[in-house]
């Protein structure tokens, strides 16, 4: 952070100013290090005046239909050229061709969510297929040990999801409520059709599209698997897609994560999203089955050091 002597806009100024709630502010600051906040003698958060316009462009972009962090990269290279920047005031706003509908509101991420509440849980850099054999041992320890719970599944795209149906099935059976969020677009089946969990599709640039999320929220043997993944991957191979990662058995940690997923839920209207954020927000239990925690690690181990393509 920059440091100042001379006063500046408060945070809550600056959300004032440019319509953006504090709480989003400090979320795009922790992922994406935007705005970038001055710091006076006394240690107080301060921004400048042209920071304003700064956010104010990125909401004007993002209205537009495009995705937070490629907005924040383009008005990053506009700040850095101030020559672009005033040809850009002095010219007409551009025409918008994506459609209202297909542009999101901004969403906090479930991972950004949890790196702010518990800085602690210091994120890893771990390869997709690693991300799916951590999945596969949390999956299959839940229906072993079969708690009833909640339980969140992120999968990106349809496709993903559905080479998982048959599982997700199994875990909505056994949990009483489960969730699975992907791109299903015209995809989606028809509620009253649908046997297994609830199946909410995402929009094309929601910001969720780029996490992977596993959230166990069950008694004893808690467990949470959250990534985001990584820009500009288009050279690597699927399997070789890097993602920032946080995985944990805390019982705090988890519910956080639960009720960061129950949030986005009921952003998008999914079907008793209300009930699913009245579960998560009280505490969780502080007990946790050791024995339990154990028999997970071992099973991550197990997936973790199968050759590839014998895993599963």
């Amino acid at each position: 952070m920059r440091l100042v002597d001379h006063a500046s806009l408060s945070i809550g100024d600056l959300a004032e100013r440019t319509g953006v709630t504090t709480a989003t502010l400090r979320i795009w600051e922790t992922r994406y290090g935007f705005p970038e906040p001055l710091r006076r003698n006394s240690g107080h958060r301060r921004y400048r005046e042209s920071d304003v316009e700064l956010v104010r462009q990125v909401v004007e972009l993002r209205e537009s239909g495009l995705r937070l962090d490629a907005a924040i990269e383009a008005v990053g290279r506009r700040a850095e050229d101030p020559a672009r920047s005033t040809q850009r005031a002095a010219d007409p706003a551009p025409a918008t061709t994506s459609p209202a509908a297909d542009a999101a509101p901004f969403t906090p991420s479930v991972f950004a969510t949890l790196r702010q509440r518990h800085p602690q849980a210091v994120p890893q850099r771990l390869r997709k297929d690693t991300l799916r054999r951590l999945s596969w041992a949390i999956e299959d320890e839940f229906c072993a040990r079969a708690r009833p719970g909640s339980v969140y599944g992120f999968f990106q795209q349809e496709r993903f999801y559905r080479s998982a149906a048959d599982r997700w099935a199994q875990i909505a059976l056994l949990s009483g409520r489960a969730y699975a969020f992907a791109q299903f677009g015209d995809a989606l089946p028809d509620a009253a059709t649908v046997g297994g969990p609830h199946l909410v599709d995402l929009p094309t640039r929601h910001v969720m599209t780029r996490e992977w999320v596993l959230v166990c929220d069950v008694a004893a043997t808690p467990a949470a698997l959250v990534a985001w993944e990584l820009p500009g991957q288009g050279a690597h191979g699927d399997t070789e897609r890097r993602f920032e990662s946080i995985w944990s058995v805390d019982p705090v940690l988890v519910r956080d994560a639960a009720r960061a997923c129950a949030a986005v839920a009921a952003s998008l209207d999914a079907p008793e999203a209300a009930e699913a954020q009245r579960r998560a927000s009280g505490p969780p239990e502080a007990a946790v089955d050791a024995l339990g925690v154990t028999a997970l690690f071992n099973r991550v181990l197990a997936y973790a050091d199968a050759p590839a393509g014998m895993a599963r």
